[in-house]
């Protein structure tokens, strides 16, 4: 016997008043909305069997793990495979646009955006999360367990398993904040089953930047 399903959780809105691209940076925790966004997640997960949870080891996503571990009564366990990518631009405030022609340093981090030059690339992204997951699924002998992740690191797991390309534009991720993607087994090949948005209403009023 293996896990019914693997959830992968979004960690919840960031205190982040810079504005800046945090990625892997030490001290950016949830702010007082997404600790509240966080509860919703764990409030939609009430009533599964939930065996396991498993959280990257940054602050934003262990404090998104909390009240699932709590409703469980589970510890909370840590996969670094889970981990927001790294990114060139951490600490800055960043967009692609014409402000990067006034930066030249910026030029060569930009050169391949299919890759992405700026950070470590999609299919390595792609590899070490479905790599948690299968092992994440196979760690149990019924139920399910919960991964607590990021919004990239999520989506290659949505692209990956639908066939797509994994080049794509990060405005249009279905990943919102305390999302829950849902991914099961279909023969012998993994597939994605649900997306839920609890926090959806809470979502209107956070801030959803910082994102690699």
């Amino acid at each position: 016997m293996v896990a019914s399903a693997v959830h992968l959780v979004r960690h919840g809105e960031v205190e982040n008043p810079g504005r800046v691209l945090y990625g892997r940076l030490p001290g950016f925790g949830l702010s007082v909305l997404g600790t509240r966004m966080a509860e919703a997640a764990a409030g939609a997960l009430a009533g599964a069997p939930v065996r396991r949870v498993i959280a990257s080891p940054l602050q934003r996503t262990q404090e998104s793990a909390a009240p699932i571990a709590a409703a469980f009564g589970l510890p909370i366990e840590t996969d670094e495979r889970i981990i927001e990518p790294f990114n060139r631009f951490e600490g800055k405030r960043f967009d692609f646009g014409p402000s990067l022609l006034t930066n030249p340093e910026a030029w060569p981090w930009v050169s391949n955006p299919f890759r992405p030059s700026w950070g470590e690339a999609y299919l390595s992204i792609a590899a070490r999360m479905i790599a948690a997951v299968a092992d994440a699924y196979a760690s149990v002998e019924d139920g399910d367990v919960v991964l607590v992740s990021h919004q990239l690191p999520i989506w290659m797991v949505h692209r990956s398993l639908a066939g797509e390309r994994l080049y794509h534009d990060p405005r249009r991720r279905r990943c919102d904040l305390s999302s829950i993607t849902t991914v099961g087994k279909k023969g012998n090949r993994f597939v994605e089953t649900d997306y839920r948005n609890p926090a959806g209403a809470l979502g209107r009023a956070a801030v959803d930047e910082g994102a690699v």
